[in-house]
């Protein structure tokens, strides 16, 4: 018996069937509304509402945070604390039910904090408040000593000539901005990646920066310089100042007289160890080999215990995959993986390990994200996507509305580990957290368990959950 097509329903069939030939061909045949509607259905919307009721009931990512900080604690990319969070991963995702939980490791090059002092010699005797950055040289265990050269900010300090301040110490006195979406750090960063490497072609012995940070209390921030991923010379030994220590040294400065200062710091670049990020799926169940992406990283840096970066991140996502595996009455279509990054202080090491390793399968990496910015609600939800997909993201985010959060822009960078992958290609989602006071605490011992609250994550989790599950159980294709 031959079965007919209602004419009415035919030129949308076909469309589709068009659309999944050339995924590139635009939807002008179809309204906005009409393509969103087909991407998330009123069953899949329903489920999406218990999926967000049900985090809200319970603090998952919490916990799971309270474990990694207390049964690990600091995780420095390479060293065996490190090495101790990835067992701890895999335990807790083959506890948690999840496919595949494994280890895909790596080498990275080795960096370890030694002793770090710093002091005002003249005109007022006075001890600083400093902190090694990631990846600086050593000062030798006499220290150095200099008359400090201050600049506002990198580019006054590149335009200073070359072996112009030999013998001196470079103090690079920029603040950063405070704001909701960071957005402060993205031109605060740059002195702390390149101050070392100016001051050396310019004939400094070191260099101090006021730290990368928004907190006005008396610790510095540390962080990585250079990525370890790029190739360079050494710089001069370099150490961020507190802010008050910053502010102090701006005031003596303020007299006019000369002020010296003496730096001491040993850390030691050793050979290349053992690091790794930590893999695992819910596997879809009709299209396995198409992944949605998400991830968060597993590493700290080592003066706190990495709660909020990214302890905050491996409980939010942990929590969205724990709600979906005890809520979904089935897996969702497409695989959901989740990776935990390893590496990623200190040059997102693990993402280009990661984009190495799976670059055959990146065509079905289909959409993905990462949550890497603390335990703030989240607030916006931004996307890059293809143009004739805005109308599915659309659909995504009136469902995420509820918990606050509004529509964004289609110009997301999925976070930090997704940089690999966004510019090979992948589309990708911004969960945007109200960042406001992370930077008080970005990479400093002030990085703990007590500040984040039972239930602050909650929001987050829902968010991230209703996202994986519409993703996966959806046949949108992103790019």
């Amino acid at each position: 018996m031959r079965t007919f097509l209602p004419p009415v329903l035919l030129p949308g069939l076909l469309l589709r069937l068009l659309l999944r030939l050339w995924v590139g061909l635009p939807l002008c045949w179809l309204s906005p509304a009409q393509a969103g509607a087909d991407a998330v259905t009123p069953a899949m919307a329903a489920q999406a509402d218990r999926l967000l009721q049900s985090a809200l009931e319970k603090n998952i990512a919490w916990d799971v945070v309270r474990s990694l900080t207390t049964e690990v604690g600091p995780r420095l990319a390479g060293t065996p604390a490190e090495a101790r969070a990835r067992r701890w991963a895999v335990a807790r995702l083959r506890a948690m039910g999840l496919d595949n939980p494994r280890e895909e490791p790596f080498q990275v090059p080795l960096w370890r904090r030694g002793a770090e002092r710093a002091e005002i010699l003249t005109p007022f005797p006075q001890p600083l408040v400093v902190t090694a950055l990631g990846g600086s040289t050593a000062t030798g265990p006499e220290g150095v000593r200099g008359t400090v050269v201050s600049f506002p900010s990198l580019d006054a300090l590149r335009a200073a000539a070359p072996g112009s301040l030999a013998g001196k110490v470079v103090f690079i006195d920029e603040p950063m901005a405070r704001s909701r979406d960071g957005s402060g750090y993205a031109r605060a960063v740059g002195k702390r990646r390149a101050a070392a490497y100016l001051a050396a072609e310019r004939g400094a012995v070191a260099a101090l920066i006021r730290s990368v940070g928004t907190s006005s209390h008396r610790f510095a921030h540390a962080g990585q310089m250079r990525r370890v991923l790029e190739e360079g010379e050494s710089g001069v030994p370099t150490a961020a100042l507190a802010a008050p220590d910053a502010d102090q040294l701006r005031r003596a400065l303020g007299y006019g007289e000369p002020v010296q200062v003496s730096l001491l710091l040993t850390p030691r670049s050793l050979p290349p160890a053992a690091s790794g990020n930590v893999v695992a799926e819910i596997v879809g169940r009709e299209a396995p080999q198409e992944i949605v992406l998400v991830g968060a990283h597993l590493d700290s840096w080592d003066l706190g215990t990495g709660a909020v970066d990214d302890g905050a991140g491996v409980g939010i996502v942990l929590g969205a995959l724990d709600v979906l595996l005890r809520e979904l009455p089935r897996p969702p279509r497409r695989t959901i993986r989740v990776v935990l990054f390893g590496a990623e202080e200190v040059g997102l090491v693990g993402a280009w390990a990661y984009l190495q390793r799976h670059a055959a399968s990146l065509p079905q990496h289909i959409i993905g994200t990462e949550s890497d910015f603390g335990a703030g609600d989240i607030w916006r939800f931004d996307s890059r996507v293809g143009e004739a997909q805005l109308a599915t993201i659309d659909a995504m985010a009136a469902l995420l509305r509820p918990l606050g959060i509004e529509r964004g822009n289609n110009a997301a960078r999925g976070g930090p580990d997704m940089k690999y992958l966004r510019e090979a290609g992948m589309p990708v989602v911004g969960l945007l957290q109200d960042g406001s006071d992370y930077f008080d605490l970005h990479h400093t011992p002030d990085d703990t368990l007590d500040k984040i609250a039972p239930g602050d994550l909650d929001q987050n989790v829902a968010a991230y959950a209703a996202f994986l599950y519409l993703a996966a159980e959806s046949e949108a294709y992103f790019r």
